[in-house]
């Protein structure tokens, strides 16, 4: 897991700095949404997930150039649990909040194509990248809510792509270093391929010894998402 998280890190930096070093107007977005995952995914998990995710483009599409090209990374929660449990076994009188989190955050290349105009403006888009799957545990106190202890449980990586559709609706123009900030509408299918992960009941605690057992579900990781955001055209 290492050397692919060192790569996409080197992947993120260096399309950071293209963004950086581009002059042209450019795309900056982002949003929440509602992920529902599919397939074999849906069969393990079986809720509904939440996240956000943030995305830019090097050039404001229009009808003489419709195709641009970016970044987008995004976030979600597929699962989480908090329980209460003892401190310790030679301190069970004090209390901490122990939750667990399931998690998924991607990157991907974004190809979007969008040559109209107007104030209603739809468009499609393409995605290649992948995804970091984990489950991360974290321990709480009562005092000020301050985290103790954090730790991952469990990762894996996976590879992903998509496709999406989306319809623009135009809010303001001419605010200052933007000309035009947009309502962002839209739907994404990501097609994931095959990853280990744990689902809400997937590590069980034995409390007569304190030992950790994890129960891994193996599956694509296809999921379908519904977004409500916003857009800005940068000059």
């Amino acid at each position: 897991m290492s050397s692919q998280n060192k790569m996409i890190k080197k992947i993120l930096l260096y399309l950071i700095l293209i963004f950086s070093s581009y002059s042209q107007a450019q795309t900056v977005g982002g949003g929440v949404f509602i992920g529902v995952p599919q397939g074999d995914f849906k069969s393990n998990v079986n809720n509904l997930g939440y996240g956000f995710e943030v995305h830019g483009t090097l050039w404001s599409p229009s009808a003489e150039r419709p195709v641009s090209v970016g970044l987008n990374v995004g976030y979600l929660v597929y699962g989480m649990k908090t329980e209460r449990r003892p401190f310790s076994l030679t301190i069970p009188e004090v209390g901490v909040d122990v939750t667990r989190t399931n998690s998924l955050a991607n990157m991907h290349l974004l190809v979007q194509v969008n040559p109209f105009g107007g104030t209603i403006q739809p468009y499609i888009e393409g995605l290649f990248g992948g995804a970091y799957i984990f489950t991360n545990t974290d321990i709480k106190s009562d005092y000020k809510n301050e985290k103790i202890a954090s730790t991952v449980n469990y990762d894996d990586f996976t590879w992903s792509y998509g496709a999406g559709a989306g319809l623009l609706f135009q809010l303001k123009k001419d605010l200052g270093d933007v000309s035009v900030l947009f309502l962002d509408l839209k739907a994404r299918y990501i097609y994931g391929s095959e990853a280990q992960y744990l689902t809400e009941t997937g590590i069980v605690i034995n409390p007569a010894n304190s030992q950790v057992y994890y129960y891994p579900k193996k599956s694509r990781t296809d999921l379908l998402s519904f977004q409500i955001g916003v857009v800005a055209y940068i000059n």
